[in-house]
């Protein structure tokens, strides 16, 4: 048997099939290209929506976090320290007062001194009225 090439033709109003193939590859590889471009930009997007979302909570739970620990704080019985402090306190505020009152008194001394008083007059005596009145 004998074999025999015979020439293909190629139809004049198509493209080569070499150029036709390459273009198609190109638009492929630039389709792919833009969609991963798109897909970045949404995967950052939403990453920085996630990261904004997380500080959020943590801000919330931090202020949430202090204002428990100050609600129990204010409920737990008085330490020593506490009370040692209110003691301190107690005595300064006690001291003022002493002061102070010191200073009243040494005001108020001279004039607590009573003046001469005259005498008060006296006044006459009331007219009687007549009760008897003529029928």
């Amino acid at each position: 048997m004998r074999v025999v090439a015979v020439p293909i033709a190629v139809a004049p109003d198509r493209p080569e099939i070499p150029d036709a193939l390459r273009e198609a590859v190109e638009r492929t590889v630039q389709a792919t290209v833009e969609t991963r471009g798109k897909a970045q930009g949404a995967v950052d997007d939403l990453t920085g929506s996630v990261d904004d979302l997380v500080k959020g909570a943590e801000k919330g739970l931090t202020a949430r976090r202090r204002s428990v620990r100050a609600a129990v704080e204010e409920r737990l019985p008085a330490t020593q320290e506490d009370i040692k402090e209110l003691r301190t306190e107690l005595r300064s505020i006690g001291r003022r007062l002493a002061a102070i009152e010191g200073r009243l008194d040494q005001s108020a001394a001279p004039a607590k001194k009573p003046a001469a008083r005259k005498p008060a007059a006296k006044k006459p005596a009331a007219k009687k009225r007549s009760s008897a009145k003529n029928s």
